[in-house]
């Protein structure tokens, strides 16, 4: 076995960029010192070793001198050691005088400036030839792929912002990184990819884009984890010497062992399969029953977990006055839903499916396995579950203070106490819920039906996301599913779900759009009127209408005579981004946390919205067939779907 250790001839130089000084009579000086003497020891300095990242700063003005330095990628420390000595030679020879200067290589960049700006530090390199995927379908991919990385790397913590990650497009795979440096905030991070991918607009099939605070790349080839990880320091294996009968002899001892070792493992592994296929035909892996309810697509142990949290249906029964009319809080078109209190003084809320609806075993199934594993300040919790023959209940933590669409929809009084102090912490919490089910749980989750009144509020008015049995599983690297079952709310469902049946986290960001709207304007998408009465024009080509003539404030609820209109635009305008046509330009849900936190951050603009050509009945009447459940405002949120599309 022959071990090749990295060397400087196999570092990939990429480029360099040099801050004129104006003059050379920095040359020799004092700066001069400071930056030879940072540069000297830059590599071994533990800070990089650690880290894999350098930020230091010597000397006052005007001789003071910062020097940056960051492995790229998955670079080992050794390799990217090797990365940095190289390019604190080059640097000098590439910038010997000036107030700054950049190089980049694959595995590292290191740069020294004066003022510890490296803001015009600006390059790329773009491969000469084009995909040989579609050239829309290539870029869309990139710009997905891109985009979901950079939040990735600017929601990174103080000593690594990076993401990486990979991506279909057509019979071709890309593989895109970002970097950030890591004491750079969140807001700079994600403005400095940004700006790079502006640059990305053709459908090459490589590129590498450096700025002084971050790096892009895509390849349609796999480049990381391609670094030797072993210490250059390790010894090669010893070869044995020819013509020793004693070494021969311990060669065919070992020979005996390692093939005893193998025989043994392969045995229990035979063995093991064997047992695991007699299991299977006893016990079905795909499906598990809990009295007579198939639960498919989960584990034995998340079963038993469900179990644990399985009410008597005596208990819930009395809990309810025997689910009397006076505790309902509402009707849906899977069942409806009851206060009650437990013995120990308890309130809860009560969803109990109706005993005749097969939607309904498919929801209790769905939402029992998605709420048990999910935990969040901003997701309504799962008390538990009941089963009693046809009965199935849901019984979830009561929330005094209802649903967001009694708030902004049914009840004018409780309108107008809702300040832009409280609509704002309800949209920032409504996003913060959501990334927490497409990125962060451990299973990341589509809702399907994100809307006002499956937007619950406690006694603090802080927002809990409701309703899950419409919600999907995703993989970690699915970016998209398919269904023949559209299933949702008219009004909140993004086309691309509506038409071709196509859902993914952007479905979820489309519905978020419209809740922020309809939250800042105090008025329903599909039951909006305008000051003249007149009704044929929605909330969103409204809103959209405003926005391009330059009146925005014309969207803000007359209620709202406190806050700043100032922050109530920005967020019409996350909204509007929210709701664009092509689901490649709206943003990701952790995209618009920072937005929404980072007031310095700068916004795209909006395109159109969807719908923008239709009117709200041609939408629906050319496309599918709805059957309608009509449902009163709930008192506790835990209303499904309006809609069934089929």
């Amino acid at each position: 076995m022959i071990y090749i250790h990295p060397t400087i001839s196999q570092l990939d130089f990429a480029k360099s960029s040099c801050q004129d000084a104006g003059n050379s009579s920095t040359l020799n000086s004092t700066y001069q010192k400071n930056l030879e003497t940072l540069l000297s020891s830059v590599s071994s300095d533990p800070q990089l070793i650690n880290y894999g990242f350098y930020n230091l700063t010597v000397g006052e003005e005007p001789e003071r001198v910062n020097v940056i330095a960051l492995c790229i990628g998955d670079t080992s420390t050794d390799r990217c050691k090797i990365c940095v000595d190289e390019s604190s030679r080059k640097i000098l020879e590439v910038c010997p005088s000036e107030e700054g200067g950049i190089v980049w290589y694959d595995q590292c960049l290191l740069g020294y400036s004066g003022s510890g700006n490296y803001d015009w530090g600006r390059e790329s390199i773009f491969n000469g030839n084009k995909a040989s995927t579609n050239s829309d379908e290539f870029i869309e991919a990139v710009k997905s792929l891109m985009e979901r990385l950079r939040v990735e790397a600017a929601l990174g913590n103080s000593t690594r912002k990076m993401g990486k990650g990979e991506i279909s497009a057509g019979n071709e795979t890309v593989y895109g990184l970002v970097q950030c440096i890591p004491d750079m905030s969140s807001a700079d991070c994600d403005k400095c990819i940004g700006e790079g991918l502006e640059l990305i607009f053709e459908a090459r099939i490589g590129a590498r884009i450096f700025r002084g605070g971050c790096v892009l790349r895509y390849e349609n080839y796999t480049f990381l984890n391609s670094t030797a990880n072993a210490s250059p320091s390790s010894s090669p294996l010893p070869v044995p010497t020819a013509g020793s009968k004693k070494g021969k002899g311990k060669t065919t001892a070992i020979i005996v062992i390692i093939v005893s070792i193998l025989s043994t493992v392969i045995l229990s592994i035979a063995i093991y399969f064997v047992l695991l296929m007699r299991r299977r035909k006893k016990i079905p892996s795909d499906e598990f029953q809990i009295k007579g309810i198939a639960f498919q697509e989960a584990s034995t142990n998340e079963i038993s977990n469900v179990e644990t949290i399985q009410f008597d249906f005596e208990t819930i029964k009395v809990a309810t006055n025997e689910f009397s009319d006076k505790n309902k809080l509402g009707q849906g078109g899977f069942g409806a839903v009851y206060k009650g209190k437990l013995c120990n003084g308890q309130s809860i809320a009560v969803k109990r499916l109706s005993r005749d609806s097969n939607q309904g075993d498919l929801e209790f199934k769905n939402e029992v396995l998605v709420m048990a594993k999910l935990q969040h300040r901003n997701l309504v919790r799962l008390l538990g579950f009941s089963l009693d023959g046809n009965e199935r209940l849901l019984i979830y933590e009561f929330l005094p203070n209802a649903s967001l669409d009694h708030f902004i929809f049914v009840d004018l009084v409780k309108r107008t106490i809702l300040d832009w102090q409280t609509r704002y912490k309800i949209i920032n919490g409504i996003a913060r819920g959501l990334v927490y089910l497409h990125e962060d749980s451990r299973i990341r989750i589509v809702h399907r039906d994100l809307k006002a009144s499956n937007i619950l509020l406690d006694g603090k008015m802080n927002p809990k996301i409701a309703d899950f049995g419409t919600a999907r599983f995703f993989k970690v690297d699915e970016t998209r599913r398919h269904t023949q079952r559209i299933v949702g709310t008219y009004g909140y469902m993004a086309p691309e779900y509506v038409f071709h049946g196509q859902f993914s986290p952007k479905s979820d960001v489309f519905s978020f759009g419209v809740l922020i709207l309809e939250i800042i304007s105090g008025q329903k998408n599909t039951n909006f009127c305008i000051d003249n009465g007149e009704q044929d024009i929605d909330l969103l080509n409204f809103t959209w209408k405003s926005w391009r003539e330059g009146k925005p404030e014309n969207v803000i609820d007359e209620a709202l005579i406190s806050g700043t209109n100032v922050e109530m635009i920005r967020c019409i305008q996350i909204g509007l981004l929210c709701v664009q046509e092509n689901e490649v330009d709206r943003p990701t849900m952790a995209a618009i946390v920072l937005m929404l936190n980072n007031f310095p951050l700068t916004l795209s603009l909006p395109s159109k919205p969807a719908f923008l050509l239709y009117s709200n009945n041609d939408v629906y009447s050319n496309t599918h067939n709805f059957q309608t459940a009509t449902l009163p405002a709930s008192q506790n949120g835990m209303s499904v779907s309006d809609f069934y599309a089929r």
